[in-house]
């Protein structure tokens, strides 16, 4: 671990990040921390931070861009958002600080992904990775199973029975019609693995005779709307399901109203967790992922990049943010994990974890996640210390079955144009789940989404494709 060094108030940066939700304890904030502060001390830095809420993040970005002041640094997640401000010269290209000052960033970010911020040969971002490959993984009560008679389900013919069952059988036992067999939240989302199922995904990339295809117009989505519209027809899916949140959803799990849910990895330490609190004989299994006819399963994979380091083109103090970022990448340990000895310790080359310290330093990854360069060993062992979870497991479960987008290029020029009249569309799904619309208008959607810009993306996306194939065959890289 490097060792402090004065901080310099002749060096001053002004930072725009997410405070991705944190909370701080009693009298800190994002500017006055002890985690902000080791940062500083260690560079030698004064760092000015500015978070706006994440309610309403990206628009905030739009407004601190547009406004003429602008920071050093800001840390963006929408790839088509960084696209667009690198065509119009908004930020400046970062090859030669990244080679004076950025040596950890350069040996343990990877070539490909450094590939994927260039324009014209040049670096415009310090990406911070994801570090997980995927989110959702289906999870059900055992308990509940027991009392049904049904054995943990495989094919979607299996999971239909089981959902029936824990709507119908009184799985809880109490004597009255009060479970729900599946629920989702807005905007279809914990849906993936039935998707899965059909062999699609939506918002991602499939190829199909040669060509990429985007999956919210292809048949086998079609045919995932028609089983989960059954679902609904028959009282077995969440009625509310089109005006859940994440918390009215981990309410109904907590409460013992669900029993079977496509669970992100970590809920098992979260509404899972509590659930076996409140009922001391709910037991939860993962499950296998739901299996189509034809033998197709899995769920969507997360981008390699999560976020996007840019700095506006003019700043004079863009050095410096170089050396806070590679600072960041090269001391992973003791802000991915906290303090050492004081939230974490070696014990029998295990790390043990003070739960309630760790809780209370969530808010590290505030400054973290700016350049997240996961490390697998650590990463385990991390999870690991967190209690008996089966987060690992659960990772690696995802991992094995993520369905890959066959598009991962910089956004294409019709992306940037069209995305968000295109998301629009979607509401289409909820309605022909609902039955407010027939099965049928999903062929209309498909027109619509040809017209309304989805053609021109199709075309752009498979310019890139053709060129990737042209790159493979001779033998070169990603472009």
């Amino acid at each position: 671990m490097s060792k402090p060094v004065p901080k310099s108030k002749a060096e001053k940066i002004n930072i725009v990040i997410s405070n991705l939700g944190m909370t701080f304890p009693p009298g800190m904030d994002e500017n006055d921390n002890r985690y902000l502060n080791y940062i500083e001390d260690r560079i030698g830095i004064d760092i000015q931070v500015n978070t706006p809420p994440p309610e309403v993040y990206d628009e905030k970005l739009d407004v601190i861009m547009s406004s003429g002041n602008l920071p050093d640094m800001l840390h963006a997640y929408e790839p088509v958002w960084f696209d667009n401000y690198v065509k119009q010269g908004a930020f400046m290209p970062l090859d030669d600080l990244i080679d004076q000052y950025g040596p950890h960033l350069k040996e343990k970010i990877p070539g490909e992904v450094w590939d994927r911020v260039k324009y014209g040969g040049k670096i415009y971002s310090v990406p911070s990775l994801s570090e997980v490959a995927g989110v959702e993984l289906m999870y059900a009560r055992q308990d509940w199973l027991d009392r049904v008679g049904l054995h943990p389900p495989v094919t979607l013919e299996e999971y239909y029975e089981v959902i029936r069952a824990f709507t119908e059988d009184d799985p809880d036992g109490n004597g009255m019609d009060d479970t729900i067999g599946l629920t989702l939240t807005v905007n279809l989302g914990r849906s993936s693995p039935f998707f899965g199922a059909f062999g699609v995904q939506l918002n991602t990339w499939f190829e199909r005779e040669g060509k990429l295809v985007n999956g919210n117009i292809l048949p086998e989505t079609k045919e995932a709307l028609a089983f989960f519209a059954k679902l609904y027809q028959e009282g077995f899916l969440d009625r509310d399901f089109p005006l859940n949140l994440q918390n009215n959803l981990y309410e109904k799990i907590e409460n013992g109203t669900v029993g079977l849910f496509s669970a992100a990895w970590y809920d098992t330490r979260g509404p899972i967790a509590d659930n076996m609190k409140k009922d001391p004989n709910a037991h939860w299994i993962a499950l296998e992922f739901p299996t189509g006819e034809g033998g197709q399963k899995g769920v969507y994979g997360k981008d390699i990049i999560r976020g996007y380091n840019v700095i506006p083109a003019g700043s004079s103090n863009a050095a410096s943010v170089i050396k806070m970022l590679d600072f960041i990448a090269n001391d992973y340990k003791t802000l991915k994990l906290g303090f050492e000895n004081e939230i974490w310790r070696w014990e029998n080359d295990h790390i043990v974890t003070d739960f309630g310290k760790h809780d209370e330093h969530l808010y590290r990854g505030i400054y973290q996640s700016l350049v997240d360069v996961p490390d697998p060993v650590l990463s385990k062992q991390r999870l690991d210390s967190l209690g008996d979870f089966q987060l690992y497991n659960n990772l690696e479960m995802i991992k094995k079955n993520t369905i890959k987008n066959a598009f991962y290029g910089i956004p294409t020029p019709a992306m940037s144009k069209y995305d968000k009249k295109l998301e629009g569309l979607n509401d289409t799904f909820t309605k022909i789940i609902m039955g407010l619309e027939p099965i049928d208008s999903f062929d209309r959607y498909v027109e619509r989404w040809k017209l309304e810009g989805g053609e021109e993306i199709t075309k752009e996306v498979n310019e890139w494709y053709q060129a990737q194939k042209r790159t493979e065959a001779s033998g070169g890289g990603t472009e």
